[in-house]
């Protein structure tokens, strides 16, 4: 396993012979001509990467304030496949991975939820299903619903000013589509391509894409229509250890669930136990999950626009787009019942586990877990706006834009969002998982004449069919207006008003059988069901994978086949093949914004050289309404040694909670040219970020799953204040060549108001606790104090039949298994009940950009770095246990970046390094980390005919890999390898 040290060099290695090679050729890419449309008018035709990098220069030197921006090369041609795969280029901006693609982005050390993410200067609602298995929280903006090739350039803010709308501490990011008037005359692009994905674990892994865009005016001008189109396929996989942890404890506790001290029963061999004063976790679960993906993306845009005057314009457009992913998991793993451990660990005050292994007894009954699951979701949004420009006499400009824009994401096949269907071999005799690699490597010994490689072994086990469904409509009308002065010191003045309403449904529900002793036996399920998997070859290039104790091969089932064989057997979904649960919760928001502002712009001489001042306040007034249907639990039941269920009958509740808030934002921009081709920046602004949907909505509900010392459970608040930012932000940029520029920036951010959480500890329902009262108390009685869990289960079925319900007896071992039922004389379920608060603690973080973009004369060469240092002082401590609360924030890193360009003679090719250190990525009782990850990308294409080109890319061409820890690096919750992405194709532009 690499120390961090160890990575932080081999980072500065690479990062070095990126550099290296960048120096050696990018940035001519900004100075080629187009030599045949030179050669007849006279003029130097900018096209191709310095086309690109020309315009986006242009953006960012004209710009008040701190704009970085990304323009496509030509109609119909975007630098990447991927918008968040382009937007992590710019320096200070981060991606997030989700599927092996670019999903989100991370600005500044600013995670999604903090940066805005406008469609042509309209907010967008959002929609996701999260993990599937419950209503999404998050209202980061997923690139992957967007195909780049209707996109014309994205701008990304990140000073704040008056006249954008809201919600972007790290940023606000407007995306910005070809409109058919700015582009007289018939233009546009069709592209196919095919695309190879070498992760693929079988079935073939190529697959196409078709985008085309067609512009055209006609009446002399007056009129205009665009249409643009992407259809997508895609095949890929994702194979990943993982690992579940409990919470973070002191060695000096002993309880279930932490490592047991000298003397106690389950104690067995521990080497360097943590001592009193040292932190450590012990693994609940421990899995390899084989996921195949199957992507279809769809978008189309048609834009209608209209000049009858030269001052009058009007724009009617309709955006969609349409992504389904279908993800198919296989995986093998086991559960942890802390008894009769054996490990071993590093040194605190952070112990990190080296191994961790626990026996078991032959009549135990302990499980290998072989499951599987089919999700289909699809997320669709649609947009349908209008936009009404005019140029007034003199100098007055007034706009009018409003749209009608949804987002909805929901199942798409007939078993839900997130399932999960378990078969396993009973008669585990050790298990053991070992941490000295970057991959986990968990091993297993069965029992004497119980082979879990024979089909016939196998029993199916619980089941859970999880649907969620969620919407999120906007709609908003902006008016906009200003007047440009002539000869004044007041260039011009902007004002306007914007009220936006944001609607939101998330809603789950689910049906869950927890059989996890056996719903059938081991006769009932056919064999051919069952498909040997290999497992080392699904992990190559992972430090671990070659070890001979790692389980080797296990089985996989046909999905649909074993869904529909255990409905017909046990109706585990009714009996009708549907396994989409109603929705039990159902949660709705309401949120109303009004925000008039008002700006000035002044342009003046300073030194005798150009300057500007920019002043602008914005003021917003929120109203919230958060509504709740939940549903009540009736009972407790005891199913299984450490697993306990509520259940429920048809009652529900419904609440309603409202809250609102006010916000003065100001925002002040200078710049200056002190000298020629020099300009200095400073830059001070209020932002905000709106609280997460998850944490606003209203109701209580309890996880349907507990254990033995209580359960867990939440409820939201719509009163709480959004997260609020002071910003300042100084730079100084040098454009000393065509196309080549130096920068370096300093930011610095003051947050306040962020959200954490406080937990209640109370009973809910009425609840009782089936392991807890008169009937465990005697059976502790009559059989000691030592007596296993499957000893006390046994006592209660045999003396307790009117409150249990016996699935099956074992007459040999004296076993049963089936649920024994809470009743009230039992003592009451403690819950732990996590409501979101504002805390009234702030954040300082800032940090230092530096950028450099040159061209090598005209030599078709030119390069980019960039480099980013992020500081923040709300940092998590891993030294203190999980007991402690602490609030720290996501996110933070340093990232870079270094590509090479050649351009010229219609040939184009490109190389780019991004690299993103380790980083918070989630907090709570146990802090989790995505540890460092540089990525090699590159592209290359040729013109080789005017308007026909070919061209190819790879994504990832080195195939690096991911991971994940928690507080030790050793404390491993996810790690992956990585697979290359290629593609080639062809492009007709005319």
């Amino acid at each position: 396993m690499k120390s961090s040290a160890t990575r932080s060099i081999a980072f500065r290695a690479s990062s070095i012979g990126a550099i290296a090679l960048a120096l050696a050729g990018q940035s001519a890419l900004a100075q080629d001509v187009a030599a045949g449309d030179a050669e007849q008018s006279g003029e130097i035709v900018v096209t191709g990467i310095r086309a690109s990098l020309s315009k986006a220069l242009d953006i960012k030197r004209t710009a008040q304030g701190v704009v970085d921006a990304i323009s496509a090369e030509d109609i119909g041609k975007f630098p990447d496949t991927n918008l968040a795969e382009s937007l992590q280029r710019i320096t200070g901006v981060s991606i997030d991975r989700s599927n092996g693609e670019g999903s989100t982005v991370t600005v500044r050390g600013f995670g999604p939820e903090f940066n805005l993410v406008l469609l042509n200067g309209r907010q967008m609602p959002t929609s996701s299903l999260g993990d599937g298995a419950s209503a999404p929280s998050s209202r980061s903006f997923d690139f992957a619903n967007l195909a780049s090739e209707g996109i014309s350039g994205v701008e990304v803010y990140k000073s704040g000013r008056a006249t954008l709308p809201t919600g972007g501490i790290g940023s606000t990011i407007n995306i910005k589509t070809p409109r058919p008037l700015d582009r007289p005359g018939l233009s546009g692009s069709l592209a196919v391509r095919g695309v190879y994905d070498s992760s693929r674990n079988e079935g073939n892994p190529i697959t196409p894409e078709v985008s085309g865009i067609v512009s055209d005016t006609f009446g002399d001008g007056v009129f205009g229509i665009l249409v643009t189109g992407t259809w997508q396929k895609r095949k890929a996989s994702v194979n990943q250890a993982n690992v579940g942890w409990r919470d973070g404890y002191l060695g000096s506790e002993n309880n279930w669930g932490s490592l047991p001290q000298e003397g106690d029963p389950r104690y067995g061999s521990i080497t360097n136990r943590p001592g009193p004063n040292d932190v450590y976790q012990v693994q609940q679960n421990a899995s390899y999950d084989l996921n195949d993906i199957d992507r279809e993306r769809l978008n189309g845009q048609v834009v209608l626009q209209a000049r009858p005057t030269d001052s009058l314009t009007a724009t009617i457009d309709y955006t969609y787009s349409r992504n389904t992913v279908q993800v198919r998991n296989s995986n093998v793993g086991v559960w942890f019942n802390f008894n009769d451990v054996s490990s071993a660990w590093t040194d605190g005050p952070v112990a990190g586990p080296i191994f961790y292994s626990e026996k078991f007894g032959a009549g135990e009954g302990k499980d290998l877990s072989y499951s599987g699951s089919l999700t289909e979701n699809r997320s669709e949004n649609k947009s349908i706006g209008g936009n009404l420009q005019w140029k007034g006499p003199g100098g007055l400009r007034l706009e009018l834009d409003g749209h009608h824009s949804t987002a909805e994401s929901g199942a798409n096949n007939p078993y839900g969002t997130s399932t999960s269907v378990g078969t396993a071999v009973f008669g585990i005799k050790q298990q053991t998982v070992n941490y000295e690699n970057d991959l986990p490597v968990i091993s297993v010994v069965m029992h004497d004449g119980i082979d879990p490689l024979n089909a016939a072994n196998i029993q199916a086990t619980g089941n859970a069919f999880r649907n969620a469904y969620f919407k999120d409509t906007i709609n908003e009308v902006q008016f906009r207006g200003g007047y440009d002065f002539d000869n004044s010191i007041l260039d011009s003045l902007d004002f306007g008003v914007t009220y936006v309403e944001n609607k939101v449904r998330s809603a789950y529900g689910f049906i869950q059988n927890d059989t996890w002793g056996g719903s059938t036996t081991k006769e009932q399920l056919p064999d051919d069901l069952f498909t040997l998997e290999s497992l080392p070859d699904k992990f190559k290039g992972v430090s671990g994978a070659s070890d001979p104790a790692m389980i080797q091969s296990f089985y996989r089932f046909n999905f649909e086949k074993m869904v529909g064989f255990l409905d017909d057997l046990n109706g585990i979904c009714g009996g009708d093949g549907d396994c989409r649960a109603p929705f039990t919760v159902d949660r709705r928001i309401r949120e109303r914004t009004l925000a008039p502002y008002a700006q000035a712009n002044l342009t003046f001489d300073l030194l005798e050289n150009p300057a500007h001042f920019r002043a602008g306040i914005r003021y917003e007034k929120t109203k919230i309404t958060s509504s709740a249907l939940v549903p009540i639990p009736t009972g407790t039941q005891w199913v299984a040694a450490n697993e306990f269920n509520l259940t429920y009958g048809s009652g529900s509740d419904f609440t309603t909670f409202k809250g609102e808030y006010e916000n003065w934002l100001p925002a002040f921009d200078f710049d200056f040219e002190p000298i020629e081709n020099v300009k200095v920046r400073a830059s001070y602004s209020h932002t905000i970020t709106r609280p997460d949907y998850a944490s606003m909505q209203g109701g209580r509900t309890v996880d349907q799953l507990f254990r033995i010392g209580g359960g867990f459970g939440s409820q939201g608040n719509p009163g709480l204040l959004p997260f609020k930012s002071k910003n300042i932000d100084v730079s100084a940029e040098w454009y000393y060549a065509p196309a080549s520029y130096l920068s370096v920036g300093f930011f610095d951010k003051r947050v306040r108001n962020f959200i954490s959480s406080t937990r209640v500890d109370t009973e809910a329902f009425g609840l009782t606790n089936p392991a807890d009262g008169p009937r465990y108390q005697a059976a502790v009685a009559a059989l000691g104090p030592n007596a296993s869990t499957t000893a006390i289960r046994n006592y209660i079925f045999a003396n307790y039949p009117s409150s249990v319900v016996v699935d099956s007896y074992d007459p040999v071992t004296g076993n049963y298994t089936g649920k024994i039922l809470g009743l009230p004389e039992d003592n009451k379920v403690n819950f732990q009940i996590t409501t979101p608060i504002n805390s009234d603690q702030a954040a300082h973080l800032y940090g230092f950009e530096f950028a450099v973009q040159h061209s090598f004369w005209d030599t078709g060469f030119g390069a980019i770095l960039n480099y980013t240092v992020v500081k923040g002082d709300a940092k998590y401590d891993n030294s203190q246990p999980s007991s402690v609360p602490q609030f720290a924030l996501t996110g933070l890193s340093d990232s870079a970046n270094a590509v090479l360009f050649y351009d010229k003679n219609g040939l184009q090719a490109r190389v780019a390094y991004n690299w993103r250190d380790k980083f918070l990525a989630g907090t709570g009782p146990n802090p989790y980390y995505v540890e460092a990850y540089g990525q090699v990308d590159a592209s290359a294409s040729y013109e080789f005919r005017k308007g026909y080109t070919v061209f190819v890319e790879a994504i990832n061409l080195t195939g690096s890999s991911r991971r994940g820890h928690l507080r030790s690096t050793n404390n491993v919750f996810f790690s992956s390898p990585g697979y290359a992405r290629y593609q080639a194709g062809f492009r007709f532009n005319f």
